[in-house]
């Protein structure tokens, strides 16, 4: 697989690729010089990462870019396999057989993982941390959950939507751990940007991060509940209130979902896959690319399909081979652009959804 991906994607495009790389290498050369980190002048490639992002990766300004986008493509190769690895290890019951659950995978993900290396993104650094958070939750340790879902949302904030489902699973222990986790967080730009600084740096991301969205969300690759209304219903009132609506719906499923795991062995899995694949669904700034973090829900489907009623089966295969096979050198340009629009990409992974909450309504897994 790293072969291929080095193949298709070349190390010698590199240079010209990446871009969203060098959106945080600049940041980090910013938050070495303790330089403002968000600027309006970016335009579309502004930072609106947390600001302790900048300073924890500031040693990567010490490497030149182009030396700093190789070493990253090829973690970025590793980081697949550690997704596809744990993504696997932590089903709670192997029921097929382990070629098959990871050639069904590649085959639904692959856009994605590819996607992430051109433009050089971190959900895939994102997605291992939060797996090995579950993998530190099944095992007891709440408190290193804790740690490492805070550390995830360092390197995406959309990671803030699975604390409070670590506070429910995890106990009192586990919130202490996460307060202190993020009031580290927040005060670690101190270091290079004093008091004062931080404050200011907080009040910049949350501004840049606000006033980014809203346009954003009529891109034809915003997967989330909010450009599907938009794409709909129009720009307005209605579009809005339909998104909020589905939220609310989504966020009561899943916690019917979590729920109804009293006693199911090995619970955090499900629950965990969930969680990660309704994020680009709950977040304004869901780009398609960011549904590499369904990895595990892909994979518990897989395992389990067997276990779902023969509608739901079937419908659910064909919402994974769609997710997988929507090429844009298959579709061509007019048809991939009319897939993109209708957002059948969000279709497909609410069936995801549905089919892991069918599994958990029969306490399959």
């Amino acid at each position: 697989m790293a072969v291929a991906a080095v193949v298709a994607f070349g190390l010698g495009r590199l240079p010209g690729e990446m871009r969203d790389f060098e959106v945080y290498w600049t940041a980090a050369t910013r938050a070495l010089s303790s330089e403002p980190l968000y600027r309006v002048s970016d335009g579309h490639y502004q930072f609106k990462y947390l600001p302790a992002f900048a300073v924890l990766t500031s040693p990567a300004a010490l490497v030149p870019l182009p030396l700093a986008k190789a070493a990253w493509f090829v973690a970025s190769i590793a980081l697949i396999t550690i997704l596809i690895a744990l993504s696997l290890a932590l089903l709670p019951s192997r029921r097929k057989a382990l070629w098959w659950l990871i050639v069904m995978v590649i085959v639904a993900m692959g856009k994605f993982y590819g996607h992430e290396l051109v433009l050089g993104q971190v959900n895939l650094a994102f997605a291992v941390i939060v797996l090995l958070g579950i993998l530190m939750l099944r095992d007891g340790r709440g408190e290193a959950a804790a740690v490492l879902l805070v550390g995830a949302m360092v390197v995406k904030p959309y990671a803030v939507l699975m604390l409070p489902w670590l506070a429910w699973r995890a106990g009192v222990r586990a919130v202490i751990a996460t307060s202190a986790a993020v009031a580290a967080v927040l005060l670690l730009p101190a270091v290079l940007y004093g008091v004062d600084g931080t404050i200011e740096l907080h009040r910049a991301w949350w501004t840049t991060v606000t006033a980014s969205t809203a346009p954003n969300l009529t891109n034809t690759d915003n997967v989330s509940l909010a450009g599907f209304f938009m794409k709909w219903l129009g720009n307005g009132t209605t579009a809005a209130r339909a998104a909020a609506i589905a939220g609310l719906l989504l966020a009561v499923g899943i916690a019917l979902v979590v729920g109804r795991g009293k006693d199911v062995k090995r619970r955090e899995t499900l629950e965990a896959a969930v969680l990660l694949t309704a994020i680009p669904l709950l977040s304004p700034q869901g780009w398609d690319y960011v549904f590499l973090v369904a990895t595990p829900a892909v994979a518990l489907v897989v395992n389990y399909d067997r276990e779902l009623p023969p509608t739901l089966r079937i419908v659910s295969w064909g919402a994974i081979l769609t997710i997988g096979l929507s090429l844009f050198d298959v579709l061509g340009r007019q048809r991939y652009g009319v897939f993109m629009e209708w957002s059948v990409i969000t279709i497909c992974f609410l069936v995801v959804i549905s089919a892991l909450a069918y599994l958990r309504m029969r306490r399959v897994a």
